[in-house]
C-alpha cells in the first residue's frame, strides 16, 4: 500500500479518531498487529521511493507502538541487505505487547538494537519512529537529548506518522522535537500537523492509509486542508454580460492620521479580488495620496462619523480596521458599521477596540485577528493561542459569534456551526506589516461579490496565501505587501492561473 497522493481538500482527524480506527481494524481484522505490519512496510516503501541509495540506516525506536512501526521497517531493510543500526529510547524493552514482538522479529533476522550513549552513529538516513500520536508529556531528559541528537545528524530524518516531540492534536512543539524531511501519516491526516510550530518539523507530508478508510466511516474529521486547488470551487470565470453592479460595493473604511498605507492596501485588495466597486473612507489628509495610488477606489474624506453613513448605506460589504486607530475617531466609525446591519470583516484596530468593549457580532461577521490580537480578545498571551491554535480559533468563535480566521503559519477558518479549514498554503515572506490590511480587503471583495461569510473567509484567506506564494518565487525576505496585488488578480482567476 504505497504512500497516496493527498487531495486538495483533506479531511484532517484527531487522535481519538484514529485510535478508534485502530481498534476497528484490529476487530475486523482479528490481528491486532496487522495495522503494524502494514504502517512499517508502507514506510519502507516510502523510504526506498525517497532515499533508494541509502545503505546505512539508522532507526530510532520507542517504546509505543510508534516504535513498533520502526522495528517493522528495521526488518525490511535487514531482510533487504542494508546497513541497519536500531537505537531504542531506553535500556528497558518496549513497554508497548505489539512493539516488544516487532523487536523480537527484528532481532530474529539478524538485527541489532543498542541503547542510546549520546552519540548517533553515521548513517545516510535517520528514521524517526520514537513517540506518535500518543505524546502525552513534554519530551526531556534522555528523549530530549536523543531528539537534538537526530535534529543534529548530518542525514536528513525520516519521521513515522508524527514527528517526535510535536503535539499532532494541537500543533505545538513546547520542547525539543525533531526536524523531519519527510513525514509519512499513517492512517489519516492530522489536523496538528498542518498549523503552528508543526510546520517546521514535518517537512513533506505523505500519507499512507493502510486501507483503513472503511474504518473512519461515521467519524467526524476536526476540519478539512484548503490548497490552491480549491480556488475553482469558488472563483468561476465571469458571464459575457457582467457589470460593475454584479460584483459587489466594498467599503473601506480606515486610515486615521499615520495609518493612511493601510487602508490603501485594503481597497487595492479589494479592486484586485474583484470587487466592482470600492469606496474608500478615511481622512482628509490621505485623499490625494490614495487617489494617486489607486484612482479606481472611490474616495471620501471622513472626518466625523456623519460623512460615513451614506457609504455605508450603499455598501454590500464593510471592511473596517486597517489603519483605525483606537482614539475617538476609529471608535465612532466602528459604531456606526456595527449598528449598520451590513457583512462585516474587521481586523485590526477594529479587533483592538473589541477588547475595550467585547460584544457579541452578528453571525455573518468576519473578524481575522493574528495570534496577538487572538490574546488580546481571549484575554490570554501569544503563547497559549499558539500552544493550541484551533482551540483559540474556536474559542474566538464562542466568544463573539461569527466567523474567526486565526492568520499565522497554517491560517485557521472556523464557522459558527463548528466547520474549520486549515489553509495550506502561504510561507514566512508574509510575516511583513500591510499583509493583513490586503487580506481584509480581499475577503471582504468575495463577500460582496456573493459568497457566504465562511466561504469568502475560507476562499480569502487561501487565495491570500497562494497570491504570497507566487511572489515569494523571488525571495521570501523582503516581500512586500504590495508584491501580492498582481498575483490576487491571476489567483482570482484560476482558469489562467499556472
Amino acid at each position: 500500500m504505497p504512500c497516496t497522493a493527498l487531495p486538495d481538500e483533506t479531511p484532517l482527524f484527531d487522535s481519538a479518531a484514529l485510535r478508534a480506527v485502530e481498534q476497528r481494524a484490529a476487530q475486523a481484522t482479528g490481528d491486532a498487529f496487522e495495522l503494524m505490519r502494514r504502517a512499517g512496510r508502507a514506510a519502507w516503501r516510502e523510504l526506498l521511493e525517497h532515499w533508494p541509495k541509502a545503505r546505512r540506516l539508522l532507526i530510532v525506536c520507542g517504546p509505543g507502538n510508534n516504535g513498533g512501526d520502526g522495528y517493522v521497517l528495521a526488518t525490511h531493510a535487514q531482510q533487504s541487505g542494508r546497513d541497519v543500526r536500531v537505537i531504542a529510547s531506553t535500556d528497558t524493552p518496549p513497554i508497548s505487547v505489539l512493539a516488544r514482538d516487532a523487536c523480537r522479529a527484528y532481532v530474529a533476522a539478524g538485527g541489532r538494537v543498542g541503547p542510546f550513549d549520546g552519540a548517533l552513529p553515521e548513517a545516510d538516513l535517520v528514521v524517526d519512529a520514537l513517540f506518535g500520536i500518543g505524546l502525552s508529556r513534554v519530551p526531556e531528559g534522555p528523549s530530549a537529548a536523543l531528539i537534538d541528537a537526530m535534529n543534529a545528524h548530518d542525514a536528513p530524518v525520516f519521521a513515522l506518522d508524527v514527528p517526535s516531540g510535536v503535539d499532532a492534536e494541537r500543533g505545538s512543539a513546547p520542547a525539543a522535537a525533531v526536524r523531519a524531511a519527510c513525514t509519512l501519516e499513517l492512517i489519516a491526516s492530522k489536523a496538528g500537523l498542518r498549523t503552528g510550530a508543526a510546520l517546521d518539523c514535518t517537512g513533506a507530508l505523505g500519507l499512507a492509509t493502510l486501507d483503513t478508510e472503511p474504518f473512519l466511516e461515521g467519524l467526524l474529521p476536526v476540519g478539512t486542508t484548503l490548497d490552491a486547488r480549491s480556488l475553482v470551487r469558488w472563483l468561476q470565470p465571469r458571464s459575457r454580460d457582467s457589470h460593475k453592479g454584479r460584483h459587489g460595493r466594498v467599503l473601506c473604511v480606515g486610515g486615521e492620521r499615520g495609518g493612511g498605507g493601510a487602508i490603501m492596501l485594503c481597497a487595492e485588495a479589494a479592486l484586485r479580488t474583484g470587487a466592482g466597486l470600492v469606496d474608500v473612507a478615511t481622512r482628509g489628509a490621505h485623499i490625494a495620496a490614495l487617489l494617486a495610488r489607486t484612482p479606481e477606489a472611490m474616495a471620501h474624506a471622513c472626518d466625523d462619523v456623519g460623512a460615513l453613513r451614506p457609504s455605508v448605506d450603499a455598501a454590500d460589504c464593510i471592511a473596517i480596521g486597517p489603519g483605525l486607530g483606537q482614539g475617538e475617531w476609529g471608535r465612532a466609525l466602528l459604531d456606526c458599521a456595527l449598528d449598520a446591519a451590513r457583512p462585516l470583516v474587521l481586523d485590526a484596530d477594529a479587533l483592538n477596540l473589541l477588547v475595550a468593549r467585547p460584544t457579541p457580532l452578528p453571525p455573518d461577521a468576519i473578524i481575522t485577528p493574528h495570534p496577538g490580537e487572538a490574546a488580546r480578545l481571549l484575554g490570554t498571551d501569544t503563547i497559549g493561542v499558539q500552544r493550541d491554535r484551533i482551540a483559540a480559533a474556536r474559542s474566538l468563535v464562542h466568544r463573539f459569534g461569527c466567523v474567526v480566521v486565526l492568520k499565522g503559519a497554517g491560517t485557521i477558518v472556523v464557522a459558527p456551526d463548528a466547520r474549520l479549514h486549515v489553509i495550506a498554503a502561504g510561507n514566512p515572506g508574509l510575516a511583513v506589516g500591510g499583509t493583513g490590511d490586503v487580506l481584509t480587503g480581499v475577503i471582504a471583495a468575495l463577500r460582496a461579490q456573493g459568497l457566504d461569510a465562511f466561504d469568502a473567509a475560507a476562499c480569502g484567506a487561501l487565495l491570500h496565501a497562494v497570491a504570497g506564494d507566487s511572489a515569494a518565487a523571488d525571495g521570501q525576505r523582503g516581500l512586500r505587501a504590495s508584491d501580492l496585488m498582481p498575483w490576487l488578480r491571476r489567483h482570482s482567476n484560476p482558469e489562467l492561473a499556472p
